[in-house]
Order: structure tokens, then sequence, then C-alpha cells
């Protein structure tokens, strides 16, 4: 184990986490084996996720049966696969949980993106899920949308771990902190313990690249070669100003406070780590983003790739001033990233949201597949 890359993060502060859920994961044995070998940490779901294991599988046709045979709606169904799916997968990371006193080993599972601009609904959702699962490393998605932040502040306080997801930009991911914080002050002011609390904010990299990379390409065609020498750092520059961030949002006294408590600091997620442009090395963005107090959700391509060739060694805070600089040239070139990290924002929910909706469409397609056989 000692010579794998994956299973050095650890000693660096990161935890490897798997941007991936099958049921065949748990049943085969592979859940467990990537802990013991790789040393990995946790896992990470969405609806895009659910939508292609359950309709691009046969992991869930006996399931399916039995639940129709008894007359489930689709919810039910719904709820059977998928919640079920994550709470066996939360069993298998118990004892990652266990020994790292409750620091790790979490399993995250998505409120409906059709609520993303819901706070009332969030939280109602939230709670169900959280009491359904009824496992103390289970992290309940909520997307930072506006309407998010007062639901996260509520939850935590209440108790329930989130993973806050959707982030692209340093000023909203300063506002998740600050909903964190909240809700931590509110817990403790109400005697809660705050130690049995976890967070993290994930926030998504390669599709900053995907969008400015673009804008870049333009200006370069017309007659801007400066243009063409910034493509493919945005992202991680992006990444590295959120973790100076994150380092000085969790000091000083105000966090001293929340610490001595026993609060854990809100972990920043590095997810879409997955490199969508071919050019780019396949471990970019687990490479260049390793640090303390970190966590990386990679996919499967990327988890194998970074086994197989990554460097792990911590970059997280290398070059800031040029993470600066950078940000003031792509300004000065007419990029507004506060313009493309909220249409990024925008488009993330409504992916989700039509992934979550074509999962319910497969759920119902199978269901009555399986009523008529």
């Amino acid at each position: 184990m000692a010579s794998n890359p994956l299973a050095q993060l650890s000693t660096l502060g990161q935890s490897p986490w798997y941007d991936q859920m099958t049921r065949s994961l748990v049943s085969n044995g592979t859940l467990k084996k990537m802990i013991e070998e790789d040393g990995l940490r946790g896992l990470t779901s969405n609806p895009t996720i659910f939508e292609k294991a359950i309709s691009g599988s046969k992991d869930y046709e006996d399931a399916l049966r039995e639940l129709v045979a008894r007359g489930a709606g689709r919810d039910e169904i719904y709820d059977a696969l998928v919640v079920g799916d994550i709470a066996s997968a939360a069993d298998v990371f118990r004892p990652v949980y266990e020994s790292t006193t409750g620091a790790d080993g979490f399993v995250s599972i998505e409120v409906s993106p059709l609520l993303a601009h819901d706070t009332a609904g969030t939280v109602k959702e939230a709670k169900r899920l959280h009491d359904k699962l009824a496992r103390p490393n289970v992290m309940i998605k909520v997307p930072g949308t506006p309407e998010g932040l007062p639901a996260i502040e509520q939850l935590i306080s209440d108790g329930i771990s989130v993973n806050v997801t959707l982030i692209f930009s340093v000023g909203v991911y300063a506002q998740i902190v600050e909903a964190y914080l909240k809700g931590l002050e509110k817990r403790l002011a109400k005697g809660g313990d705050l130690n049995s609390v976890a967070s993290v904010a994930s926030f998504f990299v390669s599709r900053i690249d995907t969008a400015v990379d673009k804008k870049l390409d333009e200006l370069a065609k017309n007659g801007c070669p400066q243009a063409a020498a910034l493509t493919g750092k945005t992202a991680i520059a992006n990444a590295k100003l959120v973790y100076e961030k994150f380092q000085q949002m969790f000091s000083g006294a105000r966090w001293e406070k929340l610490a001595a408590a026993g609060a854990r600091v809100q972990r920043p997620l590095w997810a879409s780590t997955g490199t969508k442009n071919p050019k780019y090395s396949d471990v970019l963005y687990i490479d260049t983003l390793i640090g303390p107090h970190t966590v990386n959700t990679m996919p499967p391509i990327t988890y194998d790739a970074f086994r197989d060739h990554g460097k792990p060694v911590v970059t997280i805070t290398d070059d800031l001033k040029g993470s600066r600089e950078l940000f003031e040239k792509l300004q000065k070139l007419g990029i507004d990233l506060t313009a493309v990290t909220d249409e990024l924002t925008a488009a993330g929910v409504k992916s989700f949201a039509e992934s979550y909706n074509n999962l319910i469409s497969v759920i119902e397609r199978r269901r009555q597949e399986v009523a008529h056989v």
C-alpha cells in the first residue's frame, strides 16, 4: 500500500473519495477492497450517477421485481433503490468512520435537485433522508444556491451532516462557510454536541476550465495571442484561492471558540475532477490540489489514473500570487468570472434536475416493464 499514490494522500491530509455508486460496488466486495488497498475514505453520489446505474445495469432487477410484486409505487421504489444503496455503502465505510473518530468515512446522498430553490422543502427532505438512513456517516447533499444557504445553517444547527454541492466561486464559498459557522454557533447556543456534525464544501473544478477555455479560445482566434497562454489554468487558480479563504475563515477567535467546543472544520472537497480536455493530464485536477483538510472525489477513470501515476505531494498552496495574477489577466481580457460561475451554478442545478427527472422516469419505466413480465 505504501507505493500506492492514492493511499499516500491521507498522509498529506487529503482524503480520496469515490464519485460513483452502483450496487455491485458493495455486493462484489470492490468497495471494501478499495478501502483496504487504496485508503479510500468516502463516496459521493448524485442523480446522474444513479440514473446511469439503474438504467444501465442488471444490478437492480431482483429488487425491482420484489418491489413491484408488493405494489410499490415510483417514490417507494426510488427510496428502496437509492436510499438502500447509500445505506449499504455507509455500512461498508463505517469502520473508516469509527477509526477516524467521525472525521471521515462518509457517503453522500443528494436532496432532490427539484428543491434547489426551496429552503423549507430542502430542510424537510434532508431530515427525512437523515432519519430514514439513520447512520452517522451519511452526509446530505444540499446545493449552494441562495435558498440552500439558510437550509445549510438550519441542518447543521440540528446536527445533520451536510455536503454542500455545486460551488463554483470564492464569493459563494465564503457564504457557505458563513452558513456552516452560524449553524455551529446556533447548535452550541442550545447545548448541542458539535463533534458529531461534519461538513464538506464541494467546489467544482474542471467545469470552470471548460467554460473559461471556450472564451479564451475565441479570443485567441480573434487575434489575442495572450489568451491562448491562459487556457487550462483558471480552475486550479480558483480552487487555490478557495483554499486560501478556507484557511482564513477557519482561524481566529470566532473559529477557536467553536473548535474548543469540538467543532470540525468544513473541508473543501474538490469535485468535477475528471479531466474534460484530452490535451491536459488525466490527473491534472488531483496533482495540483493536494493539501491538508481537503477531500478529492474522483470519478472511476481519474481514480484509476491517479493510482497508476499520480504524484502525492502537497501542492494546494503553490503559487497563490500567480493565481491572483491570472484572475487580473482574465479581467483585463474582459472575462467576467462571476458571470461564468453564476451560469455554471444555474446549469448545474438544471442538469441535476434533468437527471433526477430522468431517473424517476427510468424507475417508472422499469416498474412497468417488470410489472408486465
